[in-house]
């Protein structure tokens, strides 16, 4: 999963956040206060899986330099071969 791509996620479920806070104490609380107090429970559990998703990597992913830069991709590799001597 592409930085891009877990950007575009975290966003999106802190915008649904957003809006279930704003939909339940704007419109839902005129027909039911437990439904609007059901949705910000729901709205408070979204941010910590948001934060999850965003920081989340990928196997092959290199956490330490998402430069692509070849100088430091070869720094890095003789970091490497140094460690394993």
């Amino acid at each position: 999963m592409s930085v891009q791509r877990r950007h575009r996620r975290y966003y999106a479920m802190m915008a649904v956040c957003i809006a279930l806070f704003v939909l339940a104490w704007g419109v839902v609380r005129l027909w039911s206060v437990p439904a609007a107090v059901a949705m910000c429970v729901v709205a408070m559990v979204i941010p910590p899986f948001a934060a999850i998703v965003a920081n989340r990597r990928e196997p092959g992913e290199r956490w330490w330099d998402e430069s692509g830069d070849p100088e430091s991709d070869r720094w890095w590799r003789e970091l490497d071969d140094k460690g394993r001597r």
